[in-house]
């Protein structure tokens, strides 16, 4: 990890890409301004946890399986359900 001091106004460059300045100082807490392109995400440390607690349990959960419709279900069965009228079938002579 590298510590650096910045008084308020000064800044820190990441790669090219990101600054971040030290915009100024309330009793013992920092406020800092960050750019970064839009691309990069820029979260506070507890933002980020739960971000990735939530990712997880998300890869972890099991899906529940679809019941499988019965074969004596009717072609048209669906178009009915879904509040469709079904299309008449047509003859072939």
């Amino acid at each position: 990890m590298l510590i650096l001091s910045r008084k308020p106004g000064e800044s820190i460059v990441i790669d090219g890409l990101i600054t971040v300045k030290i915009m100024r100082l309330d009793g013992d807490m920092v406020k800092v301004g960050i750019e970064a392109p839009a691309n990069v995400p820029v979260h506070r440390q507890e933002v980020y946890d739960e971000i990735q607690k939530n990712n997880q349990e998300a890869l972890t959960q099991t899906v529940a399986k679809l019941p499988r419709l019965s074969a004596k279900s009717s072609p048209t069965a669906p178009n009915v359900a879904a509040g469709k009228t079904p299309l008449p079938h047509a003859h072939q002579h």
